[in-house]
């Protein structure tokens, strides 16, 4: 972190501390009484009555040989505290540490002012991180539980930036097999030479009109099942015919999936593609059979049967073939490919490939193979599940041709946007209200996502995502405007030079210490692939700041006081903004 402003106010000495030395300090104090922790050890009190940093003693229990509230007691007697810690006091098992308000509010402050839209920003590192999603099938458009994908794919690869690390983002198109050929051959048979635009369809929208069409279709004629299969063969053989099929309506996909990336802010660095490489997989598993991993069944197939595996935490996976009898490979055969090809292309530190918790047990299985294989990365690989996305009705289907699409989808919130801003603008131009919809409702539906634990399922309503009250991206957006209306009528550049004893009321103090933990937030939120923590601190942020507006008037006479609380209004929108930005969001100006 960047050092913190050293110019001076007319009555109040500036201290040059870093946000970190606060926890730094708390450390040294302990050392004097032999007690060396880490600053990870340090918990945020509950209430702010209880200090700003605590420290738990459960651990010095054996060496101290007393009970952890004993411990605490004696160390808060023992301890002498100076800037810019002013108090220590037990509480139960507990060490609480009080620092200096003033300085500490300055610190934060100033630090907020000058690093401005850099502030949560850490320091670069060496660590390369390859993250990996959606990784779309090509016969169908993208869907809400795709779009759960690319918001936490998007949003992580954000933190691990902010964090200071090289993010790549790369996105598999698995653009062949079974299902491809599904589409192709009912769009052969029924399709004509139809295209896209003579329908005035979105084009991965066509294609996945003729996914459906096959379900359809396969009810009353059993044998396409048959002639899918064939379709496949063919294509592996290089027939010219299915190939150009393949190639346009794959073509159709790719532009389709582009502009829904656009449309949700996402963008690529590198795509894959799955008929690239599907048979160059097999090499690997050759390379295994030389070094005994896998095994052959009578029928031809190759496996590997980690039941009696000399590690127990591997015997639960079982069996699991990786060659099919007739030598041709399937997704575990890529997927060993692809790892080894994201490593031969970046030497990434960790990678990260983003799924539904569907394929926790096919990943389990892919990098226990990889380690048993000997890539010395095969432990830097981390498999980012998530959730079932559920409708009113259930578990979404594309094959019933009763999913939500994404395109659909990023409309109806758009719409519902629009609903709402007409009640508060009814007089507002169309071009101002289709900007302020699309960055409102896109905010609400990014919001509503990562708001949730990525683990967990979610059943998402759009209602009440739009809403601008409660737990909601239009919330927090709609507190960023509120300050950047206040900073309008103040109608001056904020400065950091105030009399920051002025800040004194207990809303004041808990805003700017709130705006404090942004930095450590960031680094949390990396290192557990956690968006939601950093959701759930805007809504915090944005609560705290409603209740300090409510009772610290900051428009007002006494020019000490404004200029004072106008700097904490705009520290506030910086970290509003910066937090929105790390989960794809815009921080509009006005509602």
């Amino acid at each position: 972190m960047a050092p913190s402003s050293s110019r001076k106010t007319a009555d109040f000495k500036v201290v040059n501390f870093k946000v970190v030395d606060f926890k730094t300090e708390v450390l040294r104090l302990l050392k004097t009484k032999n007690v060396n922790a880490d600053p990870s050890v340090l918990e945020i009190p509950p209430t702010p009555e209880m200090g700003d940093f605590a420290f738990p003693c459960f651990d010095l229990a054996k060496p101290f040989k007393k009970a952890p509230h004993l411990i605490a007691r004696d160390l808060a007697e023992q301890l002498k505290p100076s800037a810019p810690i002013e108090k220590v006091a037990a509480s139960g098992p507990y060490l609480n540490f009080f620092i200096d308000k003033t300085v500490m509010i300055q610190q934060i402050l100033q630090q907020i002012h000058q690093q401005n839209e850099d502030y949560g920003l850490h320091p670069a590192t060496q660590k390369v991180v390859v993250m990996e999603y959606p990784s779309p099938n090509t016969n169908k458009p993208l869907h809400l539980g795709h779009v759960r994908n690319i918001l936490i794919g998007s949003s992580v690869s954000h933190l691990f930036k902010q964090a200071g690390h090289k993010v790549v983002q790369v996105n598999l198109n698995n653009d062949r097999g079974i299902h491809i050929c599904k589409s192709m051959l009912a769009y052969q048979k029924w399709g004509g030479k139809e295209l896209p635009e003579d329908k005035g369809i979105k084009s991965d929208h066509f294609v996945g009109k003729y996914y459906v069409l096959f379900s359809e279709k396969l009810k009353e004629y059993p044998e396409l099942e048959q002639e899918a299969q064939q379709m496949l063969v063919q294509w592996e053989q290089g027939d010219k015919e299915v190939r150009k099929v393949w190639k346009l309506m794959n073509a159709w996909a790719y532009g389709g999936f582009e502009d829904t990336y656009e449309k949700l802010g996402v963008f690529f660095d590198k795509y894959y593609y799955e008929s690239n490489f599907y048979d160059l997989a097999k090499k690997i598993v050759e390379q295994g059979i030389k070094k005994g991993v896998f095994e052959k069944d009578p029928d031809g197939s190759l496996f590997i049967d980690f039941t009696n595996d000399p590690d127990e935490h591997l015997r639960h996976l079982g069996k699991k073939i990786v060659l099919r009898g007739d030598g041709t490979s399937i997704y575990i055969t890529q997927d060993l490919h692809l790892a080894k090809q994201k490593y031969d292309d970046y030497k990434f530190d960790q990678s990260v490939i983003v799924t539904a918790t569907e394929q926790n047990h096919h990943f389990q299985i892919l990098f226990a193979i990889l380690k048993k294989l000997g890539y010395v990365w095969a432990d830097k690989q981390h498999h980012l599940s998530y959730g079932m996305v559920y409708l009113p009705h259930g578990k979404m289907k594309s094959r019933e041709g009763t999913v939500v699409d994404a395109d659909d989808l990023i409309e109806n919130m758009q719409d519902l946007a629009k609903v709402e801003i007409r009640k508060r603008h009814p007089d507002l131009s169309e071009v101002a209200l289709q900007k302020r919809a699309h960055m409102i409702g896109l905010g609400a539906l990014k919001f509503f996502i990562l708001k949730v634990d990525h683990q967990r399922d979610i059943h998402f309503n759009p209602e009440e995502s739009i809403s601008f009250e409660g737990e909601t991206g239009p919330y927090v957006q709609y507190a960023h405007a509120r300050i950047c209306s206040i900073l309008k009528k103040y109608g001056k550049k904020p400065l950091a030079n105030v009399n920051y004893r002025l800040l004194k009321h207990e809303d004041e103090i808990d805003l700017a210490k709130l705006l404090g933990r942004f930095p450590e937030l960031v680094l949390d939120g990396a290192k557990h692939y956690k968006p939601s923590l950093i959701a759930h601190y805007l809504i915090q942020v944005a609560q705290q700041f409603s209740k300090f507006y409510t009772n610290c008037q900051v428009l007002i006479d006494d020019h000490a006081v404004q200029e004072a609380r106008i700097l904490l209004c705009y520290c506030t929108k910086l970290v509003l903004a910066n937090g929105l930005k790390l989960l794809g969001i815009e921080a509009p100006e006005e509602m």
